[in-house]
């Protein structure tokens, strides 16, 4: 079993990982982002984008009811059957969910986003939860059946709500359930940088005991993408590969260990 996240980046060679996929004979769940289809719509919409920072520095984005129809109309909408749309050309009989249908992912709604403004700090509430329990039974009828589940956001919180997630706790709640052999990450980078200007500082091998470390020295979304990283092992993640999506043959690559490997 492996768990594939692709990127929601602009530049992610989509037709290139689903075509590596279908090469595959293993049973695998797609997990994806749309965070570039979701800017462009919103600009399209004149709808501005909100990222909140918590005290503790990590950043995500405002989530109000306007911003739960965006994702619904990029993540769950467009994005997700575009995928799809690949997966049947390619030979992969997918069916594409949101977190919301059969109650696939459910989550807590956050208490309350702590941050600073002027000086001061306040709570700041919006639809936004942590990925709490999967619908196991729902995705093994699937995937038992033969076909591959792609999987978004947003998710469902405990009253029944959309409320938006990282795609990141996606993954690790679907780790916990699955024990995947690996999980695949495919980004707009050549794998997990020393300096995130530099392409060429590819840092070829992480072990899971520097994750913390490296959690400090980094900011906003890469702050939080290492937290999910860190957690991933923490629920005993055995291999955790990080690789460029952009490239002709992602998964190839992926596979054949070019990017980063956590273990």
């Amino acid at each position: 079993m492996l768990i594939i996240k692709i990127g929601g980046g602009k530049e992610i060679n989509v037709e290139g990982i689903v075509k590596g996929l279908s090469e595959l004979d293993e049973k695998f769940i797609i997990v994806h982002g749309a965070n570039a289809l979701r800017d462009n719509l919103a600009s399209d919409l004149n709808k501005e984008k909100k990222v909140l920072t918590s005290v503790k520095g990590y950043s995500s984005v405002y989530s109000d009811e306007e911003a739960i129809n965006l994702i619904m109309m990029s993540y769950s909408g467009l994005k997700n059957k575009k995928i799809v749309e690949l997966c049947q050309q390619n030979g992969i009989n997918a069916v594409g969910l949101s977190g919301v249908d059969g109650k696939l992912v459910q989550s807590k709604r956050n208490s309350g986003i702590r941050v600073k403004e002027d000086g001061k700090t306040k709570i700041i509430h919006d639809f936004s939860g942590k990925p709490k329990k999967i619908n196991k039974e729902l995705l093994e009828l699937l995937l038992d059946n033969g076909y591959v589940p792609v999987v978004t956001i947003p998710t469902l919180d405990e009253n029944n709500f959309a409320v938006n997630s990282e795609n990141d706790d996606i993954v690790n709640a679907l780790e916990k359930e699955f024990h995947a052999d690996k999980v695949i990450q495919l980004i707009e980078a050549p794998g997990f940088l020393e300096n995130k200007d530099d392409p060429g500082s590819v840092i070829k091998e992480i072990k899971k005991e520097e994750l913390e470390a490296r959690e400090q020295k980094v900011e906003g979304r890469m702050k939080r993408k290492v937290l999910a990283l860190r957690k991933l092992f923490e629920q005993g993640a055995s291999e955790v590969i990080i690789s460029d999506g952009r490239t002709d043959n992602p998964i190839k690559n992926a596979l054949e260990g070019k990017g980063t490997i956590i273990k």
